[in-house]
């Protein structure tokens, strides 16, 4: 009898797939690795009887590294990573599972791949073709194409193969030797200079792997970034103007909203406050609508998950990768938020109408004429947004997030396929003296998708009722000072959309990438779960700014990610790329290494004075002498050009960014981070004014 293999991704895909096309009656056993079980049974396969063996892999079977000859750091010399062979190999942890995948496709005479439809997944579908072509080369080879472990998809994914997009693979295997090979070169040449200089730090027992990534530098670049746009963020007074109308308790806000000129906004309030009456200019009521969201993308996703679940990324995508494994959702790695026509969303609507949560709402968008979503402008064509494949209560989840993640994807899609939340929002605009104040009301009339979606807010803003030329007396103006305030700390979802925007990374990576830098304690997080660089980070990103790189900045890694979407479009070749990408970086590498002390003086002037999070300091005493002996040298060298602060501490030099009459100005204050309870208040201007 005809036999063909079945491959996943993951062990729960193969699974669930298994169960859908035995109708359940799969009989499962063991092979060679643990975790991935073998599902057999029997079904008619492209016009036959077949006998068929579905399994999985764990993720990436292979693994690219440089041969032995490039293991000894200090034996070779590091730019020939640039250029040194590299192979491609089954490691040592993974030979079970190549091994299950061979022995299986011994016998077969077809071999469909079933691993998750992007860029991973076909690359590690490549790799199962390897393995399975070698074990027996006469196997027929296609690729099943599917967005989730239904009975309909997978059914369709069996009527409609395909072939391994050659293309893509390609684009991965460019971007893992590029990672490999850059990340390798720089990592050693920032280690074996930071063991060399601080060994009492990162030698000996305390060795450190200071590690580089080329997505992960411009991601801790952002982190930076903001966090010295608040260390050199200069806060100034400013002056608005307020009416309060007694009677109705409405406030007037002023049109011209603040000045920062004290005795001007002294002369505009006296002005105001002589004028006895009030006259109501301007009267505008009119519909106001707050739209329901779009289709559920993994970028918009890891954002909910992050601003209103309180999960890291990182998290919210392993749980939505194990609802999906399951059958609950929907592929979550998806850049699409518009659904196709030919979907059949009242259907998915339908089966949530007996949820005690939300089964009215569903009810009320079936009975208004079935789900008419609200689309984005995206779509990778490959996937539909995310949204869920079953009907599920609290009971059937084993824990909190899973059920959270399954309730946030639920009610956003019963959102998307809902009304706009109404109402009619009205604004009242007074003249005093010569000034002009508006107050802006909104009554909700029609929540909308809102009834399902707690994860926003709309209420109603009460304004009193008035008519167009009216006047009162009974007002009181007030002149209120307030101060700029610099933009807060990064979130994380902040550092994801900032990601998205810069094409750092993709929507499957963006989590992974902010994970490493925080394992890598470039960053940490506060009390409030913003991202706070250590001074490890800042000492690497201003190391490299001295140096004349902006290896901090997107734009590198984004130019990259373009040039490996043109490889999966053909229009570009994976050796052409390739070569391009590591004859830029061989030269940045090669200036690097002559001024590699820029490092240095970075990482000494950091670990003096910030108390930001990062590396801890290790215990004291004469193993720390050689770190301490170059920290005052340092101190040493910044007292000859610097004035001391009040905390008799060699002051730094920032620079004004805020827009206004100073920016760019330079100018001195004390070296501690800004939230450190005992910093001072020192400022001097180190330039003249413009």
């Amino acid at each position: 009898m005809h036999r063909a293999l079945f491959v996943a991704e993951k062990n729960d895909v193969a699974k669930g797939i298994a169960a859908l096309l035995s109708k359940g009656n799969a009989q499962r056993r063991d092979g060679p690795s643990k975790y991935n079980k073998i599902y057999s049974f029997t079904m008619d396969f492209q016009g036959q009887q077949t006998i068929i063996a579905v399994t999985s892999v764990s993720g990436h079977l292979m693994s690219l590294d440089f041969g032995p000859e490039m293991k000894d750091w200090h034996g070779t010399t590091m730019e020939r990573l640039f250029d040194a062979p590299v192979i491609r190999f089954v490691s040592k942890d993974m030979q079970p599972v190549a091994q299950n995948v061979a022995n299986e496709a011994r016998n077969a005479s077809t071999l469909v791949i079933w691993t998750d439809c992007d860029r991973e997944g076909e690359n590690i579908g490549d790799e199962v073709k390897t393995v399975c072509l070698k074990s027996n080369p006469r196997m027929n080879v296609y690729r099943a194409k599917f967005s989730e472990v239904t009975f309909a998809s997978i059914n369709r994914a069996i009527r409609t193969l395909q072939r391994l997009d050659n293309n893509i693979v390609e684009a991965v295997n460019c971007r893992s030797e590029l990672d490999l090979r850059i990340g390798s070169a720089f990592t050693r040449l920032q280690t074996l200079h930071f063991q060399r200089h601080f060994a009492a730090l990162f030698g000996g027992e305390n060795r450190q792997v200071i590690s580089y990534g080329s997505c992960q530098f411009p991601t801790l670049g952002f982190v930076v970034e903001r966090y010295k746009a608040i260390q050199e963020f200069i806060t100034e007074p400013f002056w608005k103007l307020q009416v309060d109308h007694l009677k109705n308790g409405t406030e007037f806000i002023w049109d011209r909203i603040r000045l920062f000129d004290r005795g001007i906004v002294q002369l505009l309030c006296e002005d105001v406050q002589g004028a006895n009456q009030a006259k109501v200019e301007n009267l505008i009521k009119r519909p106001k609508n707050k739209w329901r969201p779009a289709g559920l993308d993994t970028v918009e996703f890891e954002k909910l998950a992050v601003r209103k679940l309180h999960i890291s990324a990182k998290t919210a995508m392993q749980v939505a990768e194990g609802l999906y494994s399951k059958g609950f959702i929907s592929y979550p790695r998806t850049e699409t938020n518009k659904f196709p026509q030919n979907m059949g969303l009242t259907s998915l609507v339908q089966m949530h109408v007996d949820h005690a949560a939300w089964g009215a709402f569903a009810q009320k968008i079936v009975d208004e004429g079935g789900a008419k979503p609200r689309n984005g402008s995206k779509s990778d064509e490959a996937h539909p947004p995310i949204h869920p494949l079953k009907f599920a209560t609290r009971d059937q989840f084993s824990n909190d997030n899973d059920w959270r993640v399954y309730e946030l994807v639920t009610r956003h899609f019963l959102a998307c396929c809902s009304k706009d939340a109404k109402g009619q929002e009205t604004k009242v605009t007074i003249r005093l003296g010569g000034e002009s104040f508006t107050a802006t009301g909104l009554m909700v009339e029609d929540p909308g998708y809102l009834e399902v979606y707690p994860y926003e807010k709309w209420s109603d803003k009460s304004v009193g009722r008035y008519e167009l030329g009216e006047t009162f007396t009974d007002h009181q103006v007030r002149m209120i000072e307030s101060k700029t305030e610099p933009p807060p700390l990064l979130t994380e979802a902040d550092l994801i959309t900032l990601m998205d925007k810069y094409g750092i990374g993709t929507d499957a990576t963006h989590a992974e990438h902010i994970e490493k830098i925080k394992q890598r304690s470039y960053v940490g997080l506060d009390n409030n779960n913003h991202f706070v660089p250590g001074f490890l980070g800042l000492s690497l990103v201003d190391g490299y700014d001295a140096m004349g790189f902006a290896m901090s900045k997107p734009q590198m890694r984004a130019n990259l990610e373009k040039q490996l979407e043109k490889i999966c479009e053909g229009t570009r070749n994976k050796d052409e790329v390739l070569k391009e990408q590591l004859d830029r970086y061989r030269r940045i590498f090669r200036i690097a290494e002559d001024k590699i002390n820029s490092l240095t003086a970075a990482f000494m002037r950091y670990r003096s004075t910030c108390k930001c999070s990062g590396i801890k300091r290790q215990r004291r005493g004469a193993e720390d002498e050689e770190g301490e002996r170059l920290l005052q040298e340092e101190r040493e060298g910044d007292g000859t050009n610097a004035p001391k602060c009040k905390c008799h501490l060699a002051s730094v030099m920032r620079t004004v960014v805020k827009e206004g009459p100073n920016t760019g100005r330079k100018f001195y204050s004390c070296p501690k981070d800004s939230t450190a309870p005992d910093r001072c208040n020192f400022f001097q201007w180190a330039t003249e004014a413009p």
